[in-house]
């Protein structure tokens, strides 16, 4: 797996989502996004496709919480718990709120 550094380099919102295992299915993530349950810096993305960069905050709404990480990284194959945490930067606290 090679995480990538360059902050001009961005992927998709719902491929990132899965490989920082937010969820099980890239499926999921597609449908997650198109439902509006994502926002991207604060604004909520429709679009499945749309950029993630380093450096971006994604607020993700599921079942029963609220998510709220940095974007510390991107890959191009989906891995293990430990390389997924090593993507994001999470600043939920325990309430659900962000820190």
């Amino acid at each position: 797996m090679s995480a990538t550094t360059n902050a001009h380099i961005s992927q998709r919102i719902d491929k990132w989502l899965w490989h920082a295992r937010m969820v099980r299915t890239r499926r999921d993530a597609a449908a997650l996004t198109t439902a509006g349950f994502v926002r991207l810096n604060g604004k909520r993305t429709t679009a499945a496709g749309h950029p993630v960069r380093i450096g971006d905050v994604v607020t993700v709404a599921l079942d029963r919480s609220i998510r709220v990480v940095q974007v510390e990284g991107l890959c191009e194959r989906r891995g293990g718990a430990a390389a997924a945490r090593a993507l994001y930067r999470n600043l939920t606290t325990s309430s659900g709120a962000q820190a």
